[in-house]
């Protein structure tokens, strides 16, 4: 689900994880943040950048485009001090960076998040409303939830109605029966771009861009769980011990996304030029491979993990509303990505990692 601070009442959207269910959560959400930056990182950004607002008909929901995504909290990543955690969660929120990612499967996740909104706005506490749940594509069922989600958004129980992992052929389903929705979340990097195919046709056929129109998506997996970084640049995955460990369940997840768009060489290959296209502009390589999913046609914003008081990079994040490829940089990330297998015909749509497994 992401949920911003700076809305009145909207709706949480769960994500799908490895063979779970979403969830759709509406709840209350007080207004104490909008996400403008401080600090000096980015500080050249425009609110504009920064924000984005995905619509549909006479809905909307403003959101962040750097989303803090809440999975590292499950416990795969190291033990979580839960008042440390929710300091960090304020730190990020202080920082403009507002908008959180999280489900029911990320362990304390909404636990946190509750108790983040109830310091931030104490009169204010989160309301859970409804939830819904749905998987099985065989089973239309996920239709009648949606209509009934849209009921309780004309009763005003709720105020928007978001996806995660559905494909363009129930995305235009969803679409033909008139669901609002304002959001589909995807996963989404220079080595997965399927979302720029199907889904984006879809879009075109309709009259609708995702952009600007009917509705967003919001990706995550933009930097694959770390691996689109320094810290990989120049390893060997053949000699494990002098490698870095695939320690966490998001690193083991993407290095077969890896595996099946063209192996680990081909991957160096793309290190080594996302290194040079960030020593060019003094940034790292997360902060190159997140603006360049920010800037395809089809992205309201994208998610990056926070492992809450563990570490923290709110400064790269904020560098990265201040950085602009150039069309040599983008030229030059496009040659090494195509080189890659079409992970649509590999993998199937979006989503379908999850459903096939």
């Amino acid at each position: 689900m992401a949920a911003t601070l700076g809305g009145s009442r909207f709706l949480l959207q769960s994500p799908f994880g490895t063979r779970k269910d979403g969830v759709w959560r509406p709840i209350n959400v007080a207004n104490p943040c909008r996400c403008e930056a401080v600090g000096n990182e980015g500080a050249q950004a425009t609110a504009s950048e920064r924000r984005t607002t995905v619509k549909s008909r006479d809905d909307s929901l403003v959101i962040c485009r750097i989303v803090n995504g809440m999975w590292q909290t499950s416990g795969g990543w190291g033990r979580i001090d839960r008042n440390a955690a929710v300091d960090a969660m304020l730190r990020y929120a202080d920082a403009g960076l507002t908008t959180f990612d999280m489900a029911d499967i990320y362990g304390p996740a909404e636990d946190l998040y509750g108790t983040f909104l109830n310091r931030v706005r104490r009169e204010r506490p989160p309301e859970l409303l409804n939830e819904i749940k749905g998987w099985d594509y065989s089973n239309p069922g996920y239709l009648d939830a949606l209509k009934h989600l849209t009921d309780l958004k004309e009763e005003g129980k709720i105020k928007t109605i978001a996806l995660t992992n559905f494909d363009t052929e129930r995305l235009q389903i969803i679409l033909e029966n008139g669901i609002p929705v304002v959001s589909n979340q995807v996963q989404h990097s220079v080595v997965d771009m399927r979302p720029q195919q199907r889904m984006a046709e879809l879009c075109q056929l309709t009259g609708v861009k995702l952009i600007t129109s009917l509705f967003l998506s919001l990706m995550y997996g933009t930097v694959m769980g770390g691996l689109l970084s320094e810290k990989f640049l120049n390893t060997n995955m053949l000699f494990p011990l002098a490698a870095p460990p695939l320690n966490t369940p998001s690193l083991q997840k993407y290095k077969m996304m890896v595996d099946a768009w063209g192996g680990w060489n081909l991957f160096q290959d793309l290190l080594q030029t996302l290194k040079k296209v960030a020593s060019k502009h003094r940034v790292t390589v997360p902060a190159v491979a997140v603006r360049y999913i920010l800037d395809q046609p089809s992205v309201a914003g994208s998610m990056i993990g926070v492992r809450l008081g563990l570490s923290q990079h709110i400064e790269d994040s904020l560098a990265i509303f201040s950085l602009e490829l150039d069309e040599e940089d983008n030229g030059n990330i496009n040659s090494v990505s195509r080189k890659g297998r079409d992970l649509l015909k590999v993998i199937g749509d979006c989503g379908d990692e999850y459903r096939r497994a």
